[in-house]
């Protein structure tokens, strides 16, 4: 048996929405932490510069501290940003379970404006059904809240 075979099965999150501005616009909202903390959460030192390391709070939960651990991995400026999106801790089931993804936002031009894919990558089931299922709904929530923000910058 292949070591692929034997590794555990990924579920990923998937977002498709098309959006009235420019991807210049939606891009200077994923990439601005002022802009970022009015959709998603406050980061702590955010920049769209590969290798960079930054953090969100949340709530903890047992052994986990609630941070939020990442790294940028990709920019194409107008295009596509992914990060690293790892926390939890091993000994909580549940909400705070150990969880290793990477988020990737990917801006496509349209004649209504811009196509944004979100795509969460990387929940190991069943360890992290709890943050799979959370995160899906709690992603429409933040995509929603996105388009207020770019509402208000155009």
């Amino acid at each position: 048996m292949t070591a692929q075979a034997l590794a555990p099965a990924t579920h990923d999150i998937v977002l498709d929405e098309v959006f009235p501005h420019a991807p210049s616009v939606v891009w200077t909202a994923l990439t601005t932490g002022a802009l970022i903390a009015r959709w998603l959460m406050p980061p702590t030192d955010f920049a769209p510069i590969i290798g960079q390391r930054f953090t969100f709070q949340t709530t903890a939960a047992g052994a986990w501290d609630g941070v939020i651990r990442c790294q940028v991995l990709e920019v194409t400026e107008n295009q596509r940003l992914s990060y690293s999106w790892s926390g939890g801790d091993a000994a909580n089931i549940g909400y705070g379970s150990r969880l290793e993804t990477v988020v990737t936002w990917t801006l496509a031009p349209t004649e209504a404006g811009t196509r944004v894919k979100l795509v969460h990558a990387g929940f190991v089931l069943p360890r992290n059904e709890a943050a799979y299922r959370n995160m899906g709904e709690g992603w429409k929530t933040v995509v929603r809240r996105l388009d207020d923000v770019l509402d208000d910058e155009t």
